[in-house]
């Protein structure tokens, strides 16, 4: 018996085989699905899935036998992946000095024909192969030839489609994990910057009031702004921790919402104001929603209404509904409109069209972004029509 010698890129090719992650791996359908084929087509009792590994041989596979791996060197296959051919034939393995006292071929095995052809990785090295086996001498023909050839060709598609997707996964296992560190990242932040920022306008305020009148107006102006460019940076971290946060969201589940509760949260939380008037419109009773999502959109959104609204009476109309699949959804104001040309960048964000709202405050382009990635992460989607000078409507919907 001659043991198989080892590989002429060996290193290589068992670092290519390392790289599949599927050596002891579990049974699957496909494969065995495959070998089965393979016996039929070559009318052999026998037939492997076989990787040929450091020291042994072991069966991805094995069809017609129970044996899940042998030892490398009285293995047919470790010969097979030396041979620079693209089908390894042993007619008779009795009559073959490489293998008539062979193990294999003098045991209960009794391997008499072998046919394989390699499993070639993208780098032509060979990790192993689809093999037939006989307890007879055999020949094959061309048309079983060339099927065994094709088979192995789906194998080591197989084997690749294996491998990539256990690459996907991998990647977004580590996404998922760069995301909740991103979030944790942002709440840290947020809390740690907001804190300093707070002290900064609340010292400056006392100073402005304690000592304003021992300073000139420039001063008063410098102090002034720099309450109001440490609101906006607040302002700003605020937007990007409730848009990181908006994933979070969606994992609540649905509830049966009452439209009345939708009424009642909304005006408890604008009602103080006596020139804002809030109405919401529907025929339904209740809605099965994401509460905390919709309480989300419909706040930033009567927000905006509030905020841009150029009228003495900010007239503000929410409208619930429903179609077979999706509930719709609209706010209306009475506000000065928005111009059709910014319909679709209005929900970019960071994009922000007006230079300040009605109480002197520059906007962050974080809001509307915000409510765009909610609302299409719900399976939605958002729009706006708008009059200029009579008002605006962000129609949206929502997937049941």
């Amino acid at each position: 018996m001659l043991a198989p010698k080892a590989h002429k890129e060996e290193e290589k090719r068992l670092a290519e085989l390392q790289s599949y992650n599927i050596l002891d791996s579990l049974p699957e359908e496909d494969y065995d699905n495959l070998s089965k084929i393979a016996s039929e087509i070559c009318g052999t009792p026998i037939s492997m899935i076989s990787l040929v590994d450091e020291k042994r041989q072991w069966f991805k596979s094995s069809y017609g036998i129970d044996v899940k791996e042998t030892e490398r060197e009285i293995s047919f296959c470790g010969h097979m992946i030396n041979d620079s051919n693209d089908i390894f034939i042993v007619p008779d393995a009795r009559k073959d000095a490489r293998f008539f006292d062979n193990p294999m071929v003098t045991g209960d095995t009794n391997v008499v024909f072998y046919a394989g052809v390699p499993l070639m990785t993208s780098n032509n090295l060979p990790i192993g192969s689809l093999c037939v086996i006989d307890n007879k001498p055999k020949k094959l023909n061309k048309s079983q030839i060339d099927s065994l050839k094709a088979l192995s060709n789906q194998v080591m598609k197989l084997i690749e489609l294996r491998k990539n997707e256990q690459l996907l996964q991998q990647a977004l296992s580590n996404q998922k994990e760069k995301n909740t560190e991103l979030e944790r990242f942002a709440y840290i932040a947020a809390h740690d910057l907001k804190s300093p920022l707070n002290n900064i306008s609340t010292l400056t305020a006392i100073f402005i009031e304690q000592y304003g009148s021992k300073i000139d107006s420039q001063g008063t102006d410098i102090l002034d702004m720099i309450v109001t460019s440490s609101n906006r940076l607040k302002g700003l971290i605020e937007g990007l921790l409730d848009y990181s946060k908006s994933d979070t969201l969606l994992k609540e589940k649905t509830i049966a919402v009452s439209v009345e509760k939708i009424k009642n949260n909304i005006n408890g939380i604008f009602s103080s104001n006596p020139h804002i008037h809030l109405t919401v419109a529907s025929e339904l009773k209740t809605v099965k929603i994401n509460e905390t999502a919709l309480d989300q959109i419909l706040i930033n959104l009567v927000t905006n209404a509030i905020k841009y609204n150029d009228k003495a009476e900010a007239e503000i109309k929410i409208g619930i509904d429903a179609s077979k699949t999706h509930y719709l959804f609209y706010v209306e104001d009475n506000g000065p409109g928005i111009p059709e040309n910014k319909y679709n960048s209005i929900f970019d964000i960071f994009t922000i069209h007006s230079p300040q709202d009605k109480f002197g405050v520059r906007g962050n382009g974080i809001g509307l972004a915000t409510v765009k990635k909610i609302i299409e992460k719900l399976g939605g989607e958002i729009a706006v029509k708008s009059t200029l000078g009579t008002g605006s409507r962000f129609s949206f919907t929502i997937k049941k």
